[in-house]
């Protein structure tokens, strides 16, 4: 006579292995489109490791969604027009053949100058009204200047298995005048004011905000457009696209201003995007920044992360693969910050990251090329009819309900946005699967029966661990 355990062994394994890749999927998103922005780092230098977290915690909520069956638009913000980049060409217009790996230096020795010299200041303003002002040939410089930017911090997170699928162009609001007439729809509403310094703002007392004075600043004194004026009107595209759900992701420092930016939207009766903060990536040296130059840039970091994985694996092996050490690196700094709940800071240590011990990514690498050793041992496919009342033991049974839990984990890490709910169950799915692998032979189970059910138990540990992987953008490994 079956128990509740036979038949849930068997209903839960057979899920699995039937439906592989889907499993823990419950579709929700069929037939449903998202549009999801994230990372939109300003093009002006390198990505520092700060800014990865913004585009990991995108890029899984990206895959969260498609593994859930949403249509899925990846949308990357290009601020290609503001001071900063101003400042960019300022500092290369005397220079020949810039390369995206001169940029940083450009801009750190412009800040340098520009703090020295209050009166390039005027030059850098000059340049952004002659932008918005129609001259070509400064747009053209802009543009150029831009791309090559973008094509180099995109290069960087394709590495990291990280794509875009649209890139928006803030100047494309100036140029369609798209600004120009959203001014006119604010000046409807009776909120738009000019104050002392004669620069446009928009009234937002009616909404509380906590700041001491209720403007958002939307042009600068000469009316030429601020960030926000165009932000505003890139996001009204991205609600008119109507797609189901519509998400961007945003440090915690942002928190303030898109409450500002949702009630600007709120006033012309626009529904703001649903927003996903994030707190900071810290190392050693504290919190990153780009200005002054002390920065660890996200580049330096995946090759120092090639570097330590192929030091681990060769203390092991003796010799390490390229790809393997990459695919243990980068895993190793995805699961790292990945593993973090969006509302705490990482702090980020190698020896731990690394570790093929603990709640690491290599830990998870290794549970899964264990599996497939144990495999390869075997050596043949598994029979189709299998006996699982034999699967008796405690730590079998923690397994079971383990692996059918991870339908309800995916829900859960949907609807709160969270990636770390995906990691944490992977690890503990990992460390359940270690246990049970200590005290519960596999190959060597005492008969037949145990131990195809005990292989079968393990094929879909490993299949759910592989859909984790998937989830969180981590590479499996076949042997560690």
């Amino acid at each position: 006579m079956s128990t509740i355990w036979d038949i849930l062994f068997k209903d839960v394994i057979t899920d699995i292995l039937r439906m592989k890749d889907k499993y823990g999927s419950s579709q929700s998103g069929t037939g449903k489109k998202a549009l999801v922005e994230h990372t939109s780092i300003n093009p002006n230098a390198s990505p520092h490791v700060g800014r990865a977290r913004n585009a990991l915690i995108g890029d899984t909520i990206v895959r969260l969604l498609r593994f859930e069956g949403y249509s899925v638009d990846v949308h990357y913000f290009v601020n290609d027009i503001g001071k900063q980049i101003a400042m960019l060409l300022l500092g290369a217009k005397d220079k020949s053949n810039v390369t995206f790996h001169d940029l940083l230096q450009i801009y750190i020795d412009i800040n340098n100058k520009v703090s020295e010299n209050p009166e390039l200041e005027k030059e850098v303003f000059d340049l952004l009204y002659k932008l918005e002002n129609g001259d070509e040939n400064i747009r053209s410089m802009f543009r150029k200047l831009v791309n090559i930017c973008i094509e180099g911090q995109t290069s960087i997170l394709a590495e990291l298995d990280i794509k875009y699928d649209t890139f928006d162009y803030e100047s494309d609001y100036i140029y369609s005048n798209t600004t120009g007439k959203l001014l006119e729809e604010f000046k409807k509403t009776g909120k738009l004011e000019e104050d002392e310094e004669g620069r446009l703002v928009l009234n937002q007392a009616e909404y509380n905000l906590p700041m001491k004075a209720p403007y958002l600043v939307l042009t600068r004194k000469d009316k030429t457009s601020l960030y926000p004026l165009r932000d505003i009107a890139y996001t009204i595209d991205k609600v008119k696209a109507d797609a189901d759900v519509n998400i961007i992701v945003l440090g915690e420092d942002q928190k303030l201003y898109f409450k500002q930016i949702a009630s600007a939207l709120d006033l012309l009766g626009y529904k703001s995007p649903t927003p996903v903060h994030y707190s900071f990536v810290l190392l050693a040296e504290g919190k990153m920044a780009t200005r002054k130059g002390n920065v660890v840039l996200l580049e330096d970091f995946m090759k120092e992360a090639i570097a330590k994985a192929s030091e681990e694996i060769e203390k092991r092996h003796g010799d390490a693969d390229i790809n393997t050490a990459k695919a243990i690196g980068y895993g190793a700094v995805k699961y790292a910050i990945l593993r973090v709940s969006n509302d705490r800071n990482v702090i980020f240590d190698w020896e731990s990251a690394l570790s093929f011990e603990g709640d690491s990514g290599p830990y998870l690498q290794y549970s899964l090329a264990r599996i497939n050793s144990i495999f390869r041992n075997y050596g043949k496919e598994l029979p189709e009819d299998i006996d699982f009342s034999v699967l008796q033991d405690n730590h079998e049974i923690d397994l079971i309900l383990e692996l059918a839990s991870f339908p309800a984990t995916v829900k859960t890490a949907l609807k709160e946005l969270s990636p770390h709910v995906i990691a944490n169950y992977a690890y503990g799915l990992t460390k359940k699967f270690s246990v049970f692998y200590r005290y519960n032979s596999v190959l060597n189970a005492g008969n037949e029966n145990l131990k195809v059910a005990r292989l079968a138990l393990i094929a879909a540990v490993r299949q759910v661990i592989l859909n984790c992987f998937e989830l969180l953008g981590i590479q499996p490994v076949e042997e560690m």
